[in-house]
């Protein structure tokens, strides 16, 4: 049986201590110590990136020579190095507009809103998915990565074959920071 939720836990606990706006950084941070995703100088879009704790940790890592550009529905309070807009990711003109040149990573940690309802909710997160699929196809250098995260569920392996069948390489990882009762999954992606 999982654990309770708990809202304040340690992850919380310490992204406050550390000035970070959600514990999710950590997630971001144990990919990125796996799979050595964010260099300097590199170009970085976060697609639904509110609050922006993501968005944080990569400027921090590409430095003042890369360039992250956040897109999400909601306002992003502003980052220290970051360029933020107010956008839905399946909107391509938008999107061409924030951002006409390629990048080399695109790091999504988007999630639907949840009903409760499990094989909905998995759904509905591998329907988010395949929008930023779409987003990336257009947006990704040659030999550039990608991270999305995704709910397992009934979809998830279908999903996963199709990830097979375009990418060059893809790779999945479980971050020890997701809650225990996530059923998140982060899917690394390369062109």
């Amino acid at each position: 049986m999982p654990k309770r939720y708990t809202p304040n836990d340690k992850w919380s606990r310490r992204a406050a201590e550390e000035g970070y706006r959600a514990r999710s950084v950590y997630k971001l941070m144990e990919i990125d110590d796996r799979f050595r995703l964010l260099k300097p100088g590199m170009s970085v879009l976060d697609l639904g990136a509110a609050p922006g704790s993501w968005s944080q940790y990569a400027a921090e890592q590409v430095g003042p020579k890369g360039k992250v550009t956040s897109v999400d529905l909601s306002e992003i309070e502003p980052i220290e190095g970051v360029t933020t807009f107010v956008a839905d990711i399946t909107d391509n003109d938008a999107l061409d507009k924030i951002l006409p040149e390629m990048v080399g990573l695109v790091i999504s940690d988007l999630a639907p809103k949840t009903s409760g309802i499990q094989d909905v909710d998995q759904w509905k997160s591998i329907e988010l998915s395949q929008s930023v699929l779409e987003t990336v196809r257009k947006r990704l250098k040659p030999g550039g990565k990608c991270v999305i995260k995704v709910l397992r569920g009934a979809d998830f392996d279908e999903f996963l074959k199709e990830c097979k069948e375009e990418w060059t390489e893809v790779k999945t990882f479980q971050a020890r920071a997701s809650r225990d009762r996530s059923k998140e999954i982060y899917v690394i992606l390369t062109n």
